[in-house]
């Protein structure tokens, strides 16, 4: 925008300048034509005062001396004819041409005769003066002289050089100007925008200086601060209520809970038993929902903060937290790594992502299923990837798959909040990665997170490992 403020403003400039310099460069050009042209005039006039008794006696006289020595002084040729257009003297370096016969024949009609109008730069043509010789009223001849037009060219060149030159230093205060005016216009746009990507990349803090511009911007930017503080403002109250409401509702359900299970033992009907274990199993799954809501509010006020973690010692730390699930299932569980591979992220992202993942894919994968955990390099940073046999999703499940409480029509009846990829989302996406699922080629479902490398990391060891059952957990190393 600011290359394009300059652009008009330099416009506007030239087109001023274009319109007072031309007439000027004009008006310069024929005021020095006119200065030379009443020179030549004043002379031609007193040679033809000398020229009357040269007509009228057949002898030049001193004429033909005057002449020769005004060739020499100055340059400049003339000539002396009569009225039949015969020379009678004319000085050393006298040429004639078109120019001097269209003057003679003004001159010859009683009319004095100069040309051109005005001497251009371009012009190399003489400038021609004719003056009449009168003697009593009757035309007895004219004096003509053909003034070269060099000294003139020069001076109006030079007058057309200082133009442009003042021209041109206008025009580079005026750019100069510009740059400012429309610098100290931006200023707060540019500032507007760059704080609105910081806000958009999850700075909430950042603000716009409201003292920078004209006045109506910085209006704009104290509005648009206001308004950024009431959204900061909102958001932390929704976030502060769901993490305050999940915490404070665990008490009540806990009693609910004790307090239900101890009617198990006076239950003697059997439809009441069962309707007893619903009741167990529904406060145990709100009890889910409550920590999945927790972990959700704590997860979106991760801000700014980055850690350095390898993501292939992380991912064998949960492996292993999930191998007794995984057997338990009759799930087969395994890592593939590629040696130790660094990720940037927020804090525990890779830990509650991958939770989340594995959970869900021992979950959906049933008896006899298999679950494969693959961390590589990919793209300039870390791939994490999530294998199952499970029923996998359709296209439109996919597109849903991490919306807040959202679960597949075919799952209601499994434990879960529909709070996990959700969770995984807004980890990914605060750590400036990405998160993709698809169907496996031979059935099940494949997600795969990416977080950026930090800057520096180590280039990957080539080797391969699978994980094994043992603790293995990895400290996070702070940026």
């Amino acid at each position: 925008m600011r290359r394009r403020l300059v652009i008009s403003y330099l416009l506007l400039m030239v087109l001023v300048l274009i319109a007072l310099e031309t007439p000027l460069a004009a008006t310069l050009a024929s005021r020095e034509t006119d200065r030379v042209r009443a020179d030549r005039l004043a002379d031609a006039t007193r040679f033809a005062s000398l020229a009357g008794p040269a007509l009228r006696g057949g002898v030049p006289g001193p004429l033909g001396g005057e002449l020769g020595s005004y060739h020499e002084l100055y340059g400049i040729g003339a000539a002396v004819v009569d009225r039949d257009r015969r020379t009678v003297v004319t000085s050393a370096g006298w040429r004639g041409g078109p120019a001097t016969e269209a003057a003679l024949d003004t001159a010859l009609s009683g009319q004095q005769s100069s040309g051109p109008e005005s001497v251009w730069p371009w012009v190399d043509g003489p400038l021609v003066v004719a003056v009449p010789i009168n003697d009593g009223g009757e035309v007895l001849g004219a004096v003509v002289t053909a003034t070269p037009v060099g000294e003139v060219r020069r001076t109006v060149t030079a007058w057309w050089l200082l133009l442009a030159g003042i021209g041109l230093l206008a025009v580079l205060a005026c750019v100069s100007t510009a740059f400012g005016l429309a610098g100290w216009v931006l200023r707060p746009v540019t500032e507007l925008d760059a704080v609105t990507h910081e806000i958009a990349e999850g700075d909430r803090s950042a603000r716009v200086q409201h003292r920078l511009g004209p006045p109506e911007l910085r209006r704009l930017a104290a509005s648009f601060n206001n308004m950024a503080d009431v959204v900061s403002d909102v958001m932390d109250r929704q976030r502060a209520f769901v993490a305050h409401a999940s915490h404070q509702l665990r008490n009540p359900l806990t009693a609910l809970r004790l307090r239900v299970e101890e009617l198990g033992p006076s239950l003697t009907d059997p439809d009441g038993r069962a309707e007893h274990r619903l009741a167990l199993e529904e406060t145990d799954r709100l009890a889910l929902v409550l920590d999945a809501l927790l972990t959700l509010a704590r997860a979106e006020r991760e801000e700014n903060e980055r850690v350095t973690v390898d993501a292939a010692a992380v991912a064998a730390s949960r492996v292993d937290a999930w191998q007794p699930l995984a057997r338990h299932r009759s799930v087969t569980l395994r890592l593939v790594t590629s040696g130790p591979a660094y990720a940037r992220t927020v804090p525990t992202a890779v830990d509650q992502a991958l939770d989340a993942l594995i959970d869900n894919a021992v979950k959906f994968s049933g008896e006899a299923g298999e679950v494969t955990v693959t961390v590589r390099p990919a793209d300039g940073g870390t791939a994490l990837e999530v294998r199952d046999t499970g029923p996998g999703m359709t296209p439109g499940q996919l597109d849903q798959a991490t919306e807040r409480f959202w679960r597949a029509p075919d799952v209601q009846n499994i434990d879960g909040a529909g709070l996990g990829l959700t969770i995984v989302a807004v980890l990914v996406d605060a750590s400036d990665g990405r998160l993709t699922m698809r169907s496996g080629q031979s059935g099940g479902l494949v997600a795969e997170l990416w977080f950026p490398a930090p800057p520096g990391a180590p280039a990957p060891e080539p080797r391969t490992a699978a994980a094994k059952t043992g603790p293995a957990d990895a400290d996070p190393v702070r940026a």
